[in-house]
């Protein structure tokens, strides 16, 4: 976790910190100065702008503190709990009165009552409650009399369930559950976290890929351009054949065309990318090409087996963790709410010391005291309920051992395939740069055979397709390679993520250390 997590709004990235792109790009043709002025981002600053700007992280973070709030409240109500109030109170009587002459006088009486109340209680973590409230009359004053005597009285009440209701387990589950709940929202967003910085990068690779594709595509329009002066010289001077002319003529405007849409696909995903960061579609900013020079083969999974990758996956997946803990859960459940099937049978103990006689002001008399001590039964004689709630418990728990039992399974399935996968996109890989050799050697062919008057359009055409083909499924099966690695460790559980969104990889750190 983010040691330095917080909910604070983060300004605009400032992107004066990044270097800015002075030089025209050539295969866009004519929009080659589009990138002139844009700041140049690498992997790493594009994951240090997504964390502190991507919405759905900052969601993420916001739905983890509602979850801390909520555990905070389950813990306040286990402490000492005050309240307290007041109320002023003032009244006036008119009434008539005889007096000593026999003539009825009218009387006016006035009375102001100034209470106070005071209190406090506290839940037991054995399922008891104790209850304190201090009432009194701070001020009472009638007209004519002066101060009349205060009312004032301490009340304690202790309710301790002895049967339903009772228990440590039982009368701390809230809190419990609530605890759990929040260690379960921490390894999610740890596991957002991952996924999100595999997600990131895989879409950074992806808008490098569609800017291949832009210079491979143009690369092709313009060898075809080339083709199509040739064969057009050769035409004129009637040493080839008008078909032959027209094949290359057609060739040129599907990889013209061809060209256009990469570069439409490119700037769409850029834009789309930007998005992803949390910036607006206009931000001038364009990514590091240099970034898919760095990337290679990496075999560091080879150091681990299949078997042993499965048994690091059990060990590590903090979602496989969970749903253990999701078991342990369902199974205290059952316990909890059985509880619920037991008589009510509480024991009320009371007090009550109240003011002394005669006391104008508010003043205890501990000398005097009412004290009670009984017990409150109530037979289980409806407990349909409860009952329903036992049983449906029970299928809670069979539920959860059953998700434990396919998360552990999914959990093997995912390193299997992803193990699979890695071999596969390896292989991929070196099929694809040997493709590219063949191409090159098979284009080259076809332009010496081109310069002496040899070789056939369609042949220079297919040749040219297979080339730009190959140059782009080699891009492509590089990048699959870093991501499908990527996912892979993440699966294992041991992709661990910086405070800027970097990942490390834990066994290799291990590995290295040890």
């Amino acid at each position: 976790m983010d040691p330095d997590f917080s909910l604070a709004e983060n300004e605009a990235p400032d992107l004066s910190k990044y270097p800015v792109n002075e030089a025209e790009t050539a295969f866009f043709g004519p929009e080659k100065a589009i990138e002139v002025g844009c700041h140049i981002v690498s992997l790493d600053d594009v994951l240090d702008i997504a964390v502190h700007h991507n919405r759905q992280y900052r969601n993420e973070k916001e739905s983890l503190y509602l979850e801390a709030l909520s555990l905070t409240l389950s813990r306040h109500r286990y402490t000492p709990i005050f309240s307290g109030g007041g109320a002023v109170d003032y009244r006036e009587t008119r009434t008539t009165e005889e007096i000593a002459t026999g003539i009825d006088e009218l009387v006016t009486e006035r009375q102001t009552d100034i209470s106070g109340q005071v209190g406090g209680g506290l839940l037991l973590k054995a399922g008891g409650r104790i209850a304190m409230d201090f009432t009194t009359d701070f001020f009472r004053y009638l007209a004519g009399d002066g101060r009349l005597p205060t009312s004032s009285a301490l009340v304690g009440t202790l309710s301790q369930p002895l049967l339903r209701g009772a228990g440590y387990k039982v009368a701390m589950e809230n809190l419990t559950q609530a605890e759990r709940n929040l260690l379960y929202s921490l390894r999610s967003f740890t596991r957002f976290r991952q996924e999100f910085t595999v997600d990131v990068v895989a879409e950074y690779y992806r808008v490098l890929q569609n800017r291949d594709r832009v210079r491979n595509a143009w690369q092709a329009y313009q060898n075809f351009q080339a083709n199509v002066k040739r064969e057009t010289a050769r035409y004129e001077e009637g040493l080839a054949r008008k078909a032959d002319l027209a094949e290359l003529q057609e060739s040129e405007l599907t990889n013209e065309q061809a060209w256009i849409n990469a570069f439409r696909s490119y700037r769409e995903n850029l834009d789309r990318f930007k998005i992803t960061l949390g910036l607006a579609n206009d931000t001038p900013i364009m990514l590091d090409d240099s970034e898919l020079e760095k990337l290679a083969i990496d075999e560091t999974h080879l150091n681990l087996s299949v078997e042993e990758a499965t048994e690091v996956a059990l060990a590590s997946r903090l979602d496989l963790q969970t749903v253990n803990d999701q078991v342990e859960d369902a199974e205290r459940k059952i316990d909890v709410i059985a509880n619920g099937l037991l008589p009510d049978m509480d024991l009320v103990v009371s007090g009550e010391i109240p003011n002394r006689e005669g006391a104008k002001s508010p003043s205890l008399d501990f000398d005097r005291y009412t004290w009670s001590a009984g017990l409150a039964v109530d037979l289980p004689l409806d407990r349909k309920s409860e009952r329903n709630a036992y049983r449906a418990a029970l299928i809670q728990y069979e539920r959860a051992r059953r998700d434990q039992e396919n998360s552990e399974d999914q959990i093997r399935l995912d390193i299997q395939n992803g193990w699979r996968n890695l071999e596969q996109a390896k292989r991929d890989y070196e099929i694809s740069r040997v493709r590219v050799d063949l191409s090159r050697s098979r284009v080259r062919e076809q332009e010496l055979l081109s310069e002496i008057g040899e070789g056939d359009a369609f042949d220079r055409v297919r040749a040219q397709d297979a080339l730009t083909g190959s140059q782009n499924q080699l891009t492509s099966a590089l990048i699959n390679h870093t991501t499908i690695r990527l996912n892979f460790w993440r699966d294992l559980g041991l992709l661990y993520i910086t405070s800027n969104g970097k990942w490390t990889l834990e066994y290799t750190q291990n590995d290295e250390t040890n």
